[in-house]
């Protein structure tokens, strides 16, 4: 992994098609990826991602995680296992999925129209203001499944006690949870938010089989700019320079999180 990765960062540093001679550019690619304002977008949809594959699945995977763990009853597995099937399906395989249950003619606007909604029917894909919004919520989709599992395990590991001694000071469900559930869960929701902000900010499948990065560029990330400068623009020392951008951004967001997820002495 590390000679493949340090190979990029050198190739960074040179004009280069991929075929022909190479020119040594030194910094002029990475004042390229800060300054052009197509990099400049991709990156900020890459880390507008975060809120769709982070923010809401971590939320909702609290809220599933606690229903389940209050009430374990029969059947509960099934939906834990349902809730981890996006998990073990190819990204691409989702991405053909969602591209088919958006479609002009897909069961998302039979349903609006079934149920008297024409008018909110739309090319949801090809959608200026709405394709962002449409892949981001896949990678909810995908991602909640796992929060929702790591965060059920950490609190089956939560030593009951705690909530008992949190009842006799008569400390209602809502106070256990932000007192009890959430502390107990720091390491859970550590590794859960440090796995899905990489997805976040790595995402290629789904985004490169749903829109290409369309409609015009509204929902371009990083990954399939990477794919496109070197494939279709020739621009492999930028593509090489946005990847080293990418990494570094990725490390320093992984090790913010990880210090704030320290448990304090």
């Amino acid at each position: 992994m590390a000679a493949p990765w340090l190979h990029s960062i050198w190739i960074s540093f040179y004009d280069w098609d991929g075929i022909g001679p190479s020119t040594w550019v030194g910094l002029e690619n990475y004042v390229t990826v800060l300054t052009e304002p197509l990099l400049q977008r991709a990156l900020l949809n890459g880390l507008g991602f975060i809120f769709f594959y982070t923010v809401l699945p971590v939320g909702l995977g609290l809220i599933i995680a606690a229903v389940i763990a209050a009430r374990q009853r029969r059947g509960a597995g099934i939906l834990r296992t349902i809730l981890f099937l996006p998990q073990i399906l190819p990204l691409v395989a989702v991405g053909v999925i969602w591209r088919y249950l958006y479609g002009t003619d897909g069961p998302i606007n039979q349903v609006l129209t079934g149920a008297g909604l024409g008018d909110l029917t739309r090319a949801w894909l090809g959608d200026f203001e709405w394709a962002y919004f449409a892949v981001g919520f896949v990678g909810t989709w995908v991602t909640t499944g796992l929060c929702t599992m790591l965060l059920l395990a950490g609190m089956q590991k939560i030593d009951p006690s705690l909530y008992e001694a949190a009842r006799i000071d008569r400390a209602g469900a809502v106070r256990q949870f932000f007192h009890v559930t959430l502390p107990g869960l720091r390491p859970e929701i550590v590794i859960a938010v440090t796995v899905t902000i990489i997805s976040a900010l790595a995402s290629f499948d789904v985004v490169y089989v749903t829109t290409g990065g369309g409609p015009g560029r509204t929902t371009t990330v990083p990954g399939v700019l990477i794919y496109q400068l070197v494939f279709t623009s020739n621009r492999v020392g930028v593509a090489c320079a946005l990847a080293t951008v990418l990494s570094a951004l990725i490390l320093a967001i992984v090790a913010v999180v990880g210090r704030l997820g320290k448990e304090r002495s």
